[in-house]
Parts: C-alpha cells; structure tokens; sequence
C-alpha cells in the first residue's frame, strides 16, 4: 500500500521501554512491515539519538539508570513522547507499558498490546524478585490484565498456549509469531565450520550450564570441535560462572563468549556453525512459548538440538529437522553433540529440512500479512491510508 504526498498517511507509534531499538520483532519485523505498507511509522524506544531508519522514524528514549526508573520516570516521559505524536494507532511491546496503555485509551487513542511471553508464567522465573513474592506478583499482574485488556483494541500473542488466555478472556485477538525473515538467512556456499552454537541472552534458566557440561563430554573424542555462545549474560556475573565451568572442564580454549550482535548479523553468525542448540530448562515461560532461535537455526540449515517440550517438539519431530533431548541431562545433550558430528550426511539432510520447514510455513512473510490485517481490523479500512 502507496500512498502518494497529498494523501494522509495512517500513523503508527510503537513502544517500548525493554527492547532495543532495532530488536528483531519490534523493529525488523512489525515496524519495517508497516512502514513498507505505507503507514508512517514512529518507534519510541531506548536509543541515543533521533533518527530514521529503513523508513521508521525513531524517538529516543533516555538509558534509566535502574529498573524502578525504568518502570515510573521512564513510562511518564515515553507517554508525553506518545501523546506528542498524536498517533492514529499506538502499539506497545512491554507489560509494564499497560498502564501506558489505558493511560492511551483515556485519550481516546486506538491500542494494540502485543504480548511476547505468557507473563504470569514468566514472572515465576523471575530471580530478581525474591522467591516467596514472585507467586504472589504473577497473581497480582494476572487479575491486573484481566481487569483492563478488554479495554485494548487488539491484542497480539504467540503460541497457541500464550493466545487461550486472551480467547478464554473473549478480546480481540490474534497469532503472529516470530518466525525469521527469509531474505536474512540466504544459504550460503562455504562449508561450515566445526562449531555448536547458542544464539540468545544467557541465563541459568536457559541451560547453558548444562550446555558446557555436554560439551565437555564430547570435546575429548572430538578435539577439533568448539562452542561458540553469543548474546548478553543475566546476569553479568553468569558469564563468569559458565567461564569457571569451561576451565574446570578443560574446555575454556574450545568455548568461545560473543556478547551481541546486531539482528541483520546473527544469521551470517550462525551460519557458519554446523550445530545449533537450544536446550532451555523446563522452567514455566520456557515450556508455554516457542523460541525464535529455534527458527533462526532451522533457516541457516543449522541441525538443531533442541528441549523435550511439547512445543518444541511439534516443529523438530515432524519435520526431522533435529534431535530432542532432556535438557536437564548434559549426558543427553552430549549424545545428541556426538551422533550429530559423527553422521554429518544425517545432519546436513536435517538441516536442509529444517531450512525447507521455514521457506514453506515457518516465515515473517506469511505472518507480515496476518499483522495488515489486524491493523485494518482496528482501523476498520482497507489499508493505511
């Protein structure tokens, strides 16, 4: 959808006061979606400067310095910031973003709450909050959400786990998941390199204990093989922790700390690997939504080792993509690493398999169109126009 000079152009503000900027769904997928729809988009987010990219106008939003700024002198400016746009459609990313949200309705503004995680489930592994609270805060925010998102105009959720609670709530609502964008993982000629590796934030819910654990087994009988784990440690320290492990292990020279990269780079990253894990532990978030790291593999022809959980298992099985495990045994993991090196031609014909599953149903492109369609829904248009 074109529109030309003299014509409006519908307005969209997205928000976010967690995410990047140029955050993979928020950024590379939904805005730059809508922009190239025709829709003048602005992106209120946590940057350094004002400025536009890829057709998305971004307004910055000040670094807090802590999370209680972040969570009430950080939400006043972002809405002021908000309400300044005067927007046709605003479109946030962040629970604590709700009252934002209703704050945005009293305006008589159109609101789309795009749901990530199932929150109550994932306020349970929280280790910031202490653990005798964090039952009592899931609680709290559950009775919370449902007293005020009948008041939202859309709500947006992955999974069909995270998406019964907003049907059984009877709202609006609708399924996009984060399936990667195809043109970003083109395949490429060169012969991968003998490398596992873990795409994501590292924390101890995501298994990367027991990752280095498995991959100590396996480095003794497969000496040229490395690990390569790239994404920012929560906390700091956990890096740390996992670095004493691979030098308790013997492995610290094979095991290689990337702390980030730009979205446009981590599939020319793995891409290059011949293995890619995802083993997360069966933590209450972890078990309820599908990580998008699993996709990214799939799209690069990376095998997979992924997690024995239900939903996991309806992508990997069926597809034969991969192996599943018991995340919570290194030994499993170790056995799944070393079948996989030893039978290269059954590797390489799952990851062509897998790459295969995201070109024909697991892509942003089928799922760009189902997020036009919501925003007509709550426009109640044809377009953007």
């Amino acid at each position: 959808m074109n529109s030309s000079p003299e014509q409006h152009r519908t307005k969209v503000c997205i928000l976010t006061s967690v995410h990047i900027p140029f955050d993979g769904r928020v950024f590379h997928k939904e805005a730059k979606s809508l922009a190239e729809a025709g829709y003048e988009v602005v992106l209120i987010a946590r940057h350094d400067k004002a400025e536009v990219v890829d057709g998305v106008r971004v307004v910055p939003l000040a670094e807090p310095k802590n999370r209680i700024e972040r969570m009430t002198k950080v939400l006043w400016r972002l809405f002021r910031l908000a309400i300044k746009e005067k927007a046709d459609v605003y479109h946030f990313h962040d629970p604590e973003l709700i009252v934002v949200g209703l704050l945005l309705k009293a305006y008589r503004k159109k609101v789309i709450w795009d749901v990530h995680e199932h929150y109550p489930n994932c306020i349970l592994d929280k280790f910031w909050i202490a653990r005798w609270l964090r039952r009592c805060v899931s609680k709290s925010f559950d009775l919370f959400e449902r007293a005020v998102v009948r008041f939202f105009d859309y709500v947006i959720y992955t999974t069909p786990f995270v998406g019964a609670r907003y049907q059984n709530l009877k709202v609006r609502s609708g399924r996009i998941e984060n399936y990667p964008i195809v043109e970003m993982g083109e395949p490429t000629e060169k012969a991968p390199q003998q490398t596992m590796i873990y795409l994501g934030a590292m924390s101890r819910t995501r298994g990367l204990l027991e990752v280095v654990e498995a991959f100590s087994l396996v480095a003794r009988q497969h000496p040229g093989w490395k690990l390569q784990l790239v994404g920012s440690a929560r906390p700091a320290l956990f890096e740390d922790e996992l670095k004493a492990l691979a030098k308790e292990r013997g492995v610290a020279d094979r095991v290689t700390f990337i702390p980030w990269v730009p979205y446009e780079e981590k599939e020319k990253l793995s891409s290059r690997a011949a293995i890619g894990i995802i083993t997360f532990l069966p933590y209450s978030n972890n078990t309820s939504c599908l990580p998008n790291k699993l996709f990214d593999y799939m799209l690069v022809s990376l095998p997979v080792i992924a997690s024995n959980f239900p939903l996991y298992r309806e992508v990997v099985e069926p597809h034969r993509c991969g192996l599943i495990v018991d995340p919570e045994r290194p030994e499993a993991i170790a056995e799944a690493m070393a079948y996989l090196i030893e039978h290269p031609t059954e590797a390489r014909r799952m990851g062509e398999n897998g790459r295969r599953a995201v070109t024909d149903q697991y892509n942003w492109d089928k799922e760009s169109q189902k997020l036009l369609g919501i925003y007509e829904t709550v426009l109640g248009t044809n377009g953007g126009q």
